[in-house]
């Protein structure tokens, strides 16, 4: 297939070279696009491509660019994976909150890191759509950069740009749950739905027979292994059980809203527990301390530099590339080639996707954003509709969507009551006092990102 194929974001360079990677293999004759702002990381990325593609003689032609508007006027797909501030200012996302008791071990997507988030990645997305529509309107604009869901409303509320959201979580619990259930996972077939990182399984069959049943039955039995001291706050087992389930792939807190409400949450406790934060009080997670004893958010960034000063040498190297970065490897990227593929040759396959609700699910919002299947034919990707959700997981999902509504509005006004608002909303914090305060030190600690804020 020929492509011109642009990244914005480029120096998310394992996501660079994943794509690279499957390109590769697929052996397209495209022309690919790295963009970045930053010098540096545009540097690495494009020097790691560049041996990749030389390595496996590559007909692929490799541009770089600080400035996207050098490359997207030709462009027939464009990939947003920007992180505005980085991991630096990611930290402070999770750190700031820390001190007012808050804990969570991702905090990109909700809670005050993902609201705080939302505020700094949102008009230089909106910047972005306008670019495309000026110089690409055709082209299919996909994007990574979380929080997923206020991005792409506020891309498509101020710009109207028909971006779409892709994210692999629901592919990842689609093969947990397969392991779990002891089969492949191409023998499953599913319906998921919700709001990124909170996405409900609500269907699942396997060769065409009802598996839910058997993942009702099976969080029953994982959930006679709980029990909640309601007098601390901080769960508690059953003296009968044995150690090994304290183990955190055990996605315990997943199973527990699976027993309650006949549906299994992607993608699975490390993004869930932050959607319900009245149950994580002081960080308490069976025991233990989100981000801190468990999924270590310090982990995640030190692991992240690690990557990256790896691929940095490995770009500056005169030494050939290790043959692991010519694998098919999981993550974020994973996806998209196949959706351009389904789209190019009319296949009508159904992935997993973004997209605004234009009544494919009764009782959320019109436009708001959900995540759902859609079909990817010649005319791009459709949102296919969906049975009636019940009451209980409309309500996980609707005050969710209108701290984005309030998150979204913030950002593009630039203004600091509607992101106070959105704070509460959020419900981590358990105070309007605290709200506040909170507030005002996230806003202080990324003020350089944030050049639209009311003053």
């Amino acid at each position: 297939m020929k492509e011109n194929i642009v990244i914005i974001g480029a120096g998310s360079a394992m996501f660079t070279r994943g794509l690279v990677a499957d390109l590769i293999q697929r052996g397209w004759d495209a022309t690919l696009s790295l963009v970045d702002i930053d010098p540096d990381a545009l540097s690495t990325a494009e020097k790691l491509t560049a041996k990749m593609l030389e390595a496996r003689k590559s007909p692929i032609h490799l541009r770089a660019s600080v400035d996207r508007r050098e490359v997207l006027s030709d462009a027939s797909v464009i990939i947003t994976t920007i992180g505005v501030g980085g991991r630096r200012a990611w930290e402070q996302d999770v750190f700031i909150p820390r001190k007012y008791g808050i804990y969570y071990p991702v905090g990109d997507t909700v809670g005050p890191g993902g609201t705080s988030r939302a505020m700094r990645m949102i008009p230089p997305m909106i910047d972005i759509a306008k670019d495309v529509l000026d110089l690409a309107p055709v082209a299919l604009f996909f994007n990574y950069a979380n929080p997923m869901a206020p991005v792409c409303r506020a891309v498509r509320k101020a710009s109207g740009a028909n971006i779409i959201g892709l994210c692999h979580g629901v592919v990842h619990v689609a093969r947990y749950l397969a392991g779990v259930l002891g089969v492949p996972v191409e023998r499953l077939k599913y319906s998921a739905v919700g709001i990124n990182h909170l996405t409900w399984f609500t269907r699942l069959r396997i060769d065409g027979m009802d598996a839910m049943p058997r993942l009702r039955g099976i969080a029953k039995e994982k959930n006679k292994a709980i029990a909640v001291n309601e007098n601390v706050g901080i769960h508690s087992f059953h003296k009968t059980v044995s150690s090994a389930i304290l183990n955190q792939d055990e996605n315990l807190f997943s199973w527990q809203l699976m027993d309650l409400f006949g549906a299994f949450p992607a993608v699975l406790d490390r993004h869930v527990c932050e959607f319900f934060p009245q149950f994580f009080r002081e960080g308490y997670y069976f025991g233990r301390r989100l981000g801190v004893d468990v999924f270590s958010f310090e982990d995640t960034i030190a692991f992240g530099d690690q990557i990256y000063e790896e691929m940095r040498q490995d770009a500056l190297s005169k030494k050939p590339l290790d043959e692991a970065y010519f694998d098919r490897i999981g993550g974020e990227h994973e996806q998209v080639l196949d959706i351009i593929e389904s789209i190019r040759m009319d296949e009508g396959k159904i992935y997993s996707a973004n997209l605004p609700n234009q009544g494919q699910v009764n009782g959320l919002p019109p436009e708001a954003i959900i995540e759902m299947p859609a079909i990817a034919d010649a005319g791009g990707l459709h949102p296919i509709f969906q049975d009636p959700l019940s009451p209980g997981l409309l309500g996980t999902l609707a005050s969710r969507l209108q701290w984005v509504e309030t998150i979204v509005e913030a950002a593009i006004e630039g203004s600091r009551e509607k992101f106070i608002q959105a704070l509460l909303i959020d419900g981590a914090c358990d105070s309007l006092e605290k709200a506040l305060m909170l507030g005002e030190e996230l806003l202080s600690a990324q003020r350089n990102y944030l050049p639209a804020l009311d003053r």
